[in-house]
């Protein structure tokens, strides 16, 4: 939840970099067949059997299109390095924008183009040709491949370089006067940014837009695929339904747990320490990754071995910069744990999936009772003699609840409310209901009516995230679909584990990791949808009512409600 992807700008020109979106964990010693790649490989780098038939041996297309794609990736993971070096290290000035802008946009080009080729299609419709002669039953991950670079060359055909290049450069524009607006708390100063932001990403999903869809879907389409605007809404509307009246009933209660042992002499640097450990411990391989601070914390992976997150840490209160690092490692772990192949079929299925492993880790995992009963010794050995606090204690502070004006600091049962108000926003926006310049007055409207929150200034209210700036319409639902999603997977985890929490209070990990490997990071992108791996992995599509009984058992636990 408290992330965004720093290679937005590679993912935006390109869903196949993904991949270059968020970072990941140890690679399992479990092996699974790579059956797209030009060497059939598994994720422990085993070579292949000698009679092992590899569909690329049998079409020259085929192997030729896998040469370019692996070109493509390679590029996008090059814009994924130059947004991460943006967003970490690079200087903080217009000027520097924009010269990053003009990369960005020269290396968007040439990757559009390489995309739009008619000789990337003629290679497609080959391979398709040879697959159907040569049994196509005996080959699903490269029918999903195709399928997949066929349905995008479709799409990305339909964007002129133009309008490909004018986007990248937006990008980087946008990103720098939010980052100035923000600073200075003056919306004015973001607004006609904004507005381009708006008019560029609606352009775009114009020209991506199949006739029978509605263009808000189109842009959902990009982050969550095949998860349209109608079902998000069921989604949103049983959550937003049982959410409002928990909130009432828990804000009301008198039975509100302690939370001094949040701040105090907590060193920043002590609790880079403390996170650190943690989220190595959990699974992320630092060796093949780094672990930096920024404005805003993410995670962006430019191969499974390169898979880097950042955080924030501020002196006196720690619970932000250790759970947010938890976070982060989550989508670490995902990337890690793909299958080693630059191709779309092996990088994450959809953001909410990808945001299913991140909150699985911070939620299920780093917000449970049995976690600080592992952690809190750690905790008193890192920070000295002024965090004598429990573990029940430390449970119950990092799961108070407060309305917050930021969406990265909120509490996990107030939160969803957060991402309906900016999806409902965007909705209204690109339907034509909202005019951006009204997008503060809606915003905090919105927030006292749902959160009971009076926003101040801009820099709490609608400055507060990056996305828009980098085009990213339609990011924010994934968030709350991530949530139920990671609810869902806790549940049917607990099945196969009914030791859960005891694995989690030893600090044994592994066996939880390796059991997400087998439910979602193994399959990269080989399921149509979220719905689809969901129902096919657990037996049912995402389904609402696991996140709603969670958070309904732990608040009415914690807060004593009836």
């Amino acid at each position: 939840m408290r992330i965004v992807n720093a290679s937005l700008v590679a993912f935006l020109s390109s869903r196949s970099s993904l991949a270059s979106a968020f970072g990941g964990a140890k690679l399992p010693s479990r092996a699974f067949t790579v059956r797209c790649g030009s060497t059939t490989m598994d994720a422990t780098e085993v070579a292949p059997t000698a009679d092992a038939v590899k569909f690329d041996d049998v079409s020259e297309s085929y192997k030729e299109l896998l040469g370019k794609l692996n070109t493509i990736t390679q590029l996008n993971r090059c814009a994924s390095v130059l947004g991460y070096d943006q967003q970490v290290f690079m200087p903080k000035n217009g000027e520097s924008a924009a010269e990053r802008g003009q990369q960005m946009a020269a290396l968007s080009g040439v990757v559009h183009n390489m995309k739009t080729d008619k000789a990337l299609l003629s290679l497609i419709e080959k391979a398709e040709a040879d697959l159907s002669a040569h049994g196509g039953s005996d080959f699903k991950d490269e029918a999903r491949l195709l399928a997949m670079e066929r349905k995008d060359f479709l799409k990305n055909e339909r964007i002129p370089t133009e309008l490909a290049s004018r986007a990248s450069a937006h990008q980087a524009k946008a990103q720098q006067s939010w980052q100035v607006a923000r600073a200075s708390s003056d919306f004015s100063a973001f607004e006609s940014d904004l507005k381009e932001c708006y008019a560029i990403a609606k352009e775009m999903a114009e020209c991506k837009r199949d006739p029978d869809d509605d263009i808000y879907s189109t842009m959902l389409d990009e982050f969550e695929t095949s998860m349209p605007k109608a079902r998000i809404d069921e989604l949103f509307g049983e959550i937003k339904e049982s959410l409002v009246p928990l909130i009432t009933k828990v804000l009301d209660s008198e039975n509100k747990p302690d939370k001094s042992c949040l701040a105090g002499a907590f060193p920043a640097d002590k609790q880079a320490e403390i996170a650190n450990k943690l989220v190595k411990a959990i699974g992320y391989d630092a060796d093949f990754g780094r672990i930096d601070v920024s404005t805003h914390p993410f995670t962006s992976s430019s191969s499974t071995k390169d898979v880097r997150i950042t955080s924030r840490f501020t002196d006196g209160t720690w619970r932000e910069g250790i759970i947010a690092t938890l976070h982060e490692g989550g989508h670490a772990i995902y990337e890690q744990n793909h299958p080693p192949s630059p191709y779309q079929i092996d990088s994450a299925l959809s953001l909410g999936a990808h945001e299913s492993q991140s909150l699985f880790w911070e939620r299920h995992v780093s917000l449970s009772k049995a976690f600080w009963r592992y952690a809190t010794p750690m905790m008193k050995e890192t920070f000295g003699e002024g965090f004598d606090y429990s573990p029940e204690e430390v449970y119950g502070a990092v799961n108070a609840v407060s309305p917050s004006f930021i969406r990265v600091e909120a509490d996990e049962l107030t939160y969803p409310l957060h991402v309906i108000l900016r999806y409902q926003i965007e909705a209204d926006i690109i339907a034509g209901d909202l005019n951006v310049e009204d997008i503060p007055q809606r915003w905090n409207a919105d927030m006292k009516r749902l959160l009971g929150v009076d926003v101040e200034n801009d820099a709490d209210g609608c400055l507060q995230d990056m996305h828009w700036s980098a085009l990213a319409i339609g990011y924010f639902p994934t968030y709350l679909i991530g949530a139920a999603t990671a609810a869902q997977l806790e549940h049917f985890c607990r099945k196969d584990f009914p030791n859960f929490d005891d694995l989690v209070e030893k600090g044994e990990f592994s066996p939880l990791r390796e059991w997400l490997t087998e439910k979602v990071h193994k399959h990269g992108s080989r399921y149509e949808s979220l719905d689809a791996m969901l129902e096919a992995e657990l037996g049912e599509k995402l389904n609402p009512k696991y996140f709603i009984k969670y958070l309904t058992s732990k608040y009415s636990d914690l807060y004593g409600l009836d």
